[in-house]
């Protein structure tokens, strides 16, 4: 049997090579996903490990935000000769460094990285964990000199004895560079700007007295963990942080972590996608194999072979091809790997190839998923080989399917669709959505297996519809192919389901994004009263100046400042939330059309007053004229009034749960220091829109990163963000119609094969070489725009189902890109022509006489 199945195996490597590459990209997507990540946490970490002081003192922070606020904590740096004199320090060294500033150059452009790294500017102390060291020019001294990154002075052209402008919080100032420091570890992708440390407190935190932290060097023979407690012990824990050089490389990975999961998430997700397409992929070729090889089998069964022995046969060939497609999938996971770190070295982020990590998970897991997969999906098509009869090798081989009633089929599928429209109804129910969303999810996943299960019963009447115009249009090359695409339904529905998932998935988002940009559009339409809107390309804080420059603009008749604060707030039902406040100037209504559950912006802005959504003070037992403890960061604390409730049905997210909003009194009172995030501005009477744009451009042109928009311009903003997640929906759905065109050419292949005699008849009869692979192209195009439709009408409920959820969160607009359907649609067809190519090719070149003696 053993020999049986290996010969077996050899001799359908070509019909078995299709499935194999399923398996290959699925493997690949999950090695390089895991290989990229280990080999960017092993690097980080040591650049960490490396450079992170003994022990590092900082300001205390208990609150985080998603939205950059632009203040700068501080720190006495008087702290570092007290912390001097405690007993196990070596030294102790002032740090001052800033991200919330830009720099640019003689041209006026940016020279900071555009990959999304910060920008850092910091104060020049070398020692042995300095990431870079000096590498040509000499070191900065006074005010008026400065050190800049070997990556971002070649990338940027910039050389020695250049000027650079540097806008930071306390004001603009201009520098020139002196040096070149080089790094001596991974370039983490940042723009690096070196002062001296009188400098460098002076111009980026607005004088010597304050600093960003502390750094301690420990005593030989001093441990890290013995020194913070001494430190601890002089300072106590609640007004400072204190770290360890590996607990400041553990908190900094962890930082790093929420990027490497975006990516490596991603790419598990390509995986999966992969995974799930393969599956019909492979359960259909083993089926259509088995099929072809009755007579095959049932000799075997004749011979004495026994069920458990031929079941065995067919799962030990499903081995072998997983081994195969995982072993070629782990070295294009290498490979994928490797490009992954060359478009990062592209961006900035220098990593080398040469110190790339493979670790033991890394195989473990591609051969468990490959071997896995494969294993799975040949398992019910051998059964069905162990169930054939011995009496099968004296009868014509059975086309699999054919006499078997699909009554189990509509059972199983339409109760579990049954429990899938269950779960929508609910998630259109929940009021709150976690709830709705987690039943979007299980019934995502119901329905899916559902229109799996219960497909191939709706075969007959769809591509009934479907290829009805083919006798008029084709004759009977037309309904020869319709009546192909008929005979089998378990397999033409298996092959359109690899097709379907994709399309659904592109079909459910596509919905839920273009409901998302009118809901967003009409938002903006809705409350936004500002004639334009100015802030950050990448949103970050600007300095005060920009504000200054900004109101100083000929035309201008009103700036409101916004800007955001981290803060906590202690619920009357008991619950602290971590979210993020705004502040706004107080002619906020001139520049916003608010709407009012109670209260209005003049009691919302005033000092010690406090907004928030209605909804939100509903849940939690809020009510106008009580009191709410705030904290906000330094420690501040305040008992805040709520004076307003608004009624804005806007979404929450980015960070913004609450709706909460103060006077820009009482931010600028708790959170000194900080920096404004928008502008909103309108013009004076007389003032042409045309003409306040064109003067506000001209004062913004030495702040390259702040941009002018109006409301268009802020719609093509939102709409531009939200295509950034369909574009990652339009590559999911590339690499499920390369699979799909994979199982449309394995199906149509083996189709070919099984029919050889067929073929060989119809071609003795006069069909045509070119009829004949009309007819297969035609029965091709029939199954991938089944397979579009069923997909399709999936998404379109998924879609519905998703805006239900976001409705919840404010976005209560629906929308369906109706474009994008019908282009999907036409593109199936396409998809099954060129599915079809090979196939058609082959079968009209058969040997008539060759292929009417075929058995």
């Amino acid at each position: 049997m053993l020999k049986a199945t290996l010969r077996s195996f050899l001799a359908h490597k070509g019909r078995l090579l299709l499935s194999a590459l399923a398996v290959v990209l699925s493997v690949a997507f999950v090695a390089g996903s895991l290989i990229f990540s280990d080999t960017v946490t092993r690097t980080f970490d040591r650049l960490f490990a490396s450079t992170s002081a003994d022990v590092t003192v900082s300001p205390k922070n208990d609150l985080d935000s998603q939205i950059p606020t632009g203040a700068t904590p501080t720190l006495p740096a008087s702290l570092a000769d007290r912390l001097a004199k405690v007993d196990g320090v070596a030294a102790a060294h002032v740090d001052a460094a800033v991200e919330n500033l830009t720099i640019v150059d003689r041209g006026n452009e940016s020279v900071g990285p555009t990959s999304g790294a910060p920008t850092i500017a910091t104060n020049w102390q070398p020692s042995e964990r300095s990431p870079v060291k000096l590498t040509s020019g000499h070191a900065p001294h006074g005010a008026g000199e400065a050190l800049l990154d070997a990556d971002t002075a070649d990338r940027k052209h910039i050389r020695v004895g250049d000027t650079l402008t540097v806008q930071a919080q306390p004001g603009t100032f201009e520098v020139r560079i002196v040096g070149i420091a080089t790094f001596t570890t991974t370039n983490p992708g940042a723009a690096l700007l070196f002062l001296d440390t009188p400098t460098a407190q002076t111009r980026l935190l607005g004088g010597t007295a304050a600093a960003t932290s502390i750094s301690l060097d420990a005593a030989p023979g001093v441990d890290d963990a013995v020194l913070k407690q001494r430190v601890a012990a002089e300072l106590g824990t609640k007004t400072y942080d204190l770290k360890t050089a590996d607990e400041q490389a553990k908190d900094a990975a962890a930082q790093l972590g929420g990027f490497l999961d975006v990516i490596k998430y991603v790419m598990l997700g390509f995986a999966g996608i992969a995974v799930l397409v393969g599956v019909f992929l492979i359960v259909n070729t083993f089926s259509m194999l088995i099929a072809q090889r009755t007579r095959e089998l049932g000799l075997l069964r004749a011979l004495g072979a026994d069920r458990r022995q031929v079941r065995r046969s067919v799962l030990t060939e499903a081995l072998l091809l997983g081994l195969v497609g995982s072993t070629l999938g782990l070295a294009a996971g290498i490979g994928l790997a490797l490009g992954l770190i060359k478009l990062m070295t592209a961006f900035g982020m220098n990593l080398k190839s040469t110190e790339m990590v493979i670790g033991w998970g890394t195989p473990v897991a591609s051969y468990v998923v490959g071997v896995g997969v494969t294993f799975v999906a040949a398992y019910l098509p051998a059964r069905r080989a162990a169930g054939v009869s011995p009496m099968a090798a004296l009868a014509d081989a059975e086309v699999a399917g054919l006499g078997r009633p699909l009554r189990v089929r509509g059972v199983v599928g339409s109760v579990v669709g049954l429990a899938g429209v269950a779960a929508f109804g609910g998630c259109v129910a929940a009021s709150k959505t976690s709830t709705a969303g987690s039943l979007l999810g299980l019934g995502v996943v119901l329905t899916l297996v559902a229109t799996v299960i219960a497909g191939p019963l709706l075969v007959r009447p769809v591509i009934k519809v479907l290829g009805g115009a083919f006798p008029a249009l084709f004759g009977s090359v037309g309904r020869m192919s319709q009546r192909n695409a008929l005979r089998n339904p378990r397999r033409t529905g298996a092959t359109a389901s690899a097709l379907m998932v994709g399309l659904a998935l592109v079909g459910g988002m596509s919905v839920a994004s273009a409901s998302m940009s009118k809901s967003f559009d009409q938002q903006i339409d809705k409350t936004l009263g500002a004639d334009f809107v100015i802030q950050n390309s990448n949103f970050v804080p600007f300095s005060r100046e920009v504000t200054d420059k900004v109101r100083g603009t000929d035309g201008v008749a009103l700036v409101v400042r916004q800007r955001f604060t981290p803060v906590a707030v202690r619920l009357p039902d008991g619950k602290r939330i971590e979210t993020t406040a705004a502040g706004y100037d107080p002619r906020l209504d001139d520049v916003a059309h608010l709407t009012y559950a109670e209260g209005d912006t003049a009691a919302a802005l005033g000092q010690g007053h406090l907004a928030m959504d209605a909804k939100f003070a509903r849940e939690h037992g809020v009510r106008v004229g009580g009191t709410v403890p705030v904290e906000f960061p330094a420690g501040r604390h305040a008992d805040l009034t709520v004076t307003a409730l608004t009624d804005q049905e806007s979404a929450e997210g980015f960070g913004m749960q609450g709706g909460l909003y103060v006077g820009f009194a009482t931010i600028e009172k708790y959170v000194p220091g900080g920096q404004d995030s928008t502008l909103y501005v309108n013009a004076t009477s007389g003032t042409g829109a045309d003409q306040l744009r064109s003067r506000l451009e001209k004062t913004l042109e030495p702040y390259p990163q702040v941009q002018v928009r109006d409301q268009a311009d802020y719609k093509k903003l939102v709409h531009d963000q939200i295509a950034v997640l369909l574009y990652l929906v339009y590559a999911l759905l590339g690499l499920a119609i390369v699979i799909a065109v994979l199982g449309v050419v394995n199906t149509l292949a083996l189709s070919v094969v099984e029919r050889t005699r067929e073929i060989g008849l119809l071609r003795a009869i006069g069909l045509g070489r070119r009829q004949l692979r009309r007819m297969i192209r035609l029965e091709s195009v029939v199954i991938a725009v089944f397979g579009a439709i069923l997909g399709l009408v999936l998404g379109l409920v998924w879609g519905v189902c998703v805006q239900q959820v976001l409705a919840l969160q404010g976005l209560t607009a629906f929308a369906v890109p109706w474009r994008t359907i019908v282009a999907v649609v036409v593109g199936s067809a396409v998809v099954g022509i060129v599915a079809a190519l090979l196939p058609a090719l082959r079968a009209s070149r058969m040997n008539v006489l060759a292929a009417i003696a075929h058995e």
